[in-house]
């Protein structure tokens, strides 16, 4: 059997495997019933784990079938256990994509893409591409539709295979999805305020290793900026080395449907790029004016700093990007009326319907592990088990070994917010009783690492089929196995390299944010 026939018979498996598994939100479901029906067994069970000061506390998993709790679990269904669930953090998503929806429905971010892409010089061209990917995972849509199709536009410019200049996007895009240079972004919301719903599910002090406070959406602001020039320049360096020299070789042609003009930044766009500038000139004018106003940092009666610009960093950022979208959106034409930003944000809404559903079952069935001690008491069986593993001793080993399982998941099961809403609640907690030193911002760096990494190689991402449909516009008869093929030296770089650095964060006692 020849190595392409065993790839693309590996790949089937792959997605073979993929396509068995249940959408997450059915996953939650029985994942409710089925503890539901574990707490009626082993209902009444004691177990201790350590205490804070060194000692026990002695745990009992309750009957969540008694009469007593079936009441609790319908009494806090809607309120507690979903939308006010840690603090209200769905609310505090859905205020941040109200932003993006503006600035992405306006237009803007496609606009940005197209300006940038359509002015870099062929010495720049690899980095740049790679780099615009990364930073367009703030809007997905815009980096996988538009960069992706104009990157193939620009190498065909040049006399170049398209595929290599659709490679490099791909991967910046999607392998680079959770680096960027923007704080607070809606991965940094997702992941930072669900980390700080884990951690203190089970006590786990919402800490750095020094004992500092975490910020949610920006403790790992450090890390993903240094990220983005990393993987940049790693990208190029693939692009360079091992993509363009086997691509070049290749066969391919151009579609006469095809037309550089269809990204040429239109004249309507121009002026809306021109006030896009004097909208957030505008928009960090009052955020100076907040943060040395009425949110500038204060000390309370405990002698405690308190920083209300920091803690609303989140209503921040977008109130910028709606300020900075609006702008954009009425010099475009694209709005005409206050109304037309209210259905830009109601259309990003209206993308959230399957996060509602997804967060109902999944923060019901969080706040039933934790009600009825369940939650508890995995942790204390995963934790015991890495400890008789002797890891505890060894968190670098930990470090690796949580990337290495998560990537190997991300073949499988699609989706970061769903996939973060599995594993997090289980190890966070879990190795940080394993070994202090794994605070939950350390955890929540290894998850985006190992998810974002193995996004190019999976038939499970969301829109692998989109992006071979465009490289086969170029090459028709070019199959799913081939482009894995294509993005497994991405995907490795990547992978070995940004685990080395958050390694080297750790290693050296370096924040990941602030």
């Amino acid at each position: 059997m020849s190595s392409k026939t065993e790839t693309n018979a590996t790949l089937s498996l792959v997605e073979k495997i993929g396509k068995s598994i249940p959408d997450p939100v059915i996953i939650f479901m029985f994942l409710l019933a089925f503890c539901l029906v574990l707490t009626s067994l082993i209902g009444d069970l004691t177990f201790h784990t350590k205490s804070m000061d060194g000692g026990l506390t002695t745990h009992v998993i309750k009957d969540m079938t008694d009469t007593e709790n079936v009441r609790w679990l319908f009494d806090n269904a809607l309120v507690k256990n979903w939308l006010a669930f840690g603090n209200g953090v769905l609310g505090v998503i859905l205020i941040v994509m109200l932003g993006v929806g503006v600035a992405e429905n306006s237009g803007l971010l496609t606009a940005i893409i197209k300006k940038l892409g359509t002015h870099l010089s062929d010495k720049f061209l690899p980095p740049a591409i790679v780099f615009l990917g990364i930073m367009s995972s703030i809007a997905t849509d815009a980096g996988y539709l538009v960069l992706i199709p104009l990157a193939g536009l620009l190498y065909a410019g040049l006399g170049k295979n398209p595929l290599i200049g659709m490679a490099a996007a791909f991967a910046g895009v999607s392998a680079g999805f959770s680096a960027n240079l923007i704080p607070a972004t809606p991965v940094d919301v997702i992941i930072g305020l669900n980390a700080k719903v884990f951690a203190e599910a089970q006590s786990v002090p919402f800490t750095r290793a020094d004992g500092s406070e975490l910020t949610p959406a920006t403790m790992h602001y450090y890390f993903i900026f240094v990220s983005t020039f990393l993987l940049a320049g790693l990208g190029a360096w693939v692009t360079t080395k091992f993509v363009a020299p086997r691509l070049e070789k290749v066969d391919y042609q151009l579609p006469a449907e095809v037309s550089f003009s269809d990204f040429e930044v239109t004249e309507d766009e121009k002026r809306g790029l021109k006030a896009s500038i004097w909208g957030l000139l505008i928009a960090i004018g009052i955020l100076v004016f907040l943060a040395m106003g009425p949110l500038a940092s204060y000390t309370d009666e405990a002698g405690k700093t308190v920083s209300p610009f920091l803690n609303n960093i989140i209503l921040m950022i977008a109130l910028v990007f709606t300020i900075v979208g609006a702008a954009f959106g009425y010099a475009s034409k694209k709005f005409s009326s206050l109304m037309d930003v209210v259905q830009a944000m109601v259309a990003q809404m209206n993308t959230m319907g399957y996060i509602l559903v997804l967060t109902f079952f999944c923060y019901n069935f969080l706040g039933l592990l934790g009600y009825s001690g369940l939650g508890t008491y995995v942790t204390f069986l995963g934790a015991s088990f890495l400890e008789w593993l002797g890891l505890q001793q060894f968190p670098i080993l930990l470090i690796i070994g949580f990337i290495l399982t998560t990537a190997l998941i991300n073949l499988f099961v699609g989706g970061l917010t769903s996939k973060w809403m599995l594993l997090g609640p289980i190890f966070i907690p879990m190795l940080y009783q394993v070994n202090p030193q794994m605070t939950p911002d350390l955890v929540a760096a290894a998850y985006r690492v190992a998810d974002s990494s193995t996004n190019i190689i999976t038939p499970m991402m969301s829109y692998a089929g989109v992006i071979l449909a465009f490289m086969r516009k170029y090459k028709p008869d070019l199959t799913f196995g081939d482009m894995i093929i294509m993005m497994v030296p991405y995907s490795v770089v990547f992978l070995v390299a940004w685990t080395g650095l958050l390694v080297a964060f750790f290693a050296f006692g370096i924040p990941l944010g602030f």
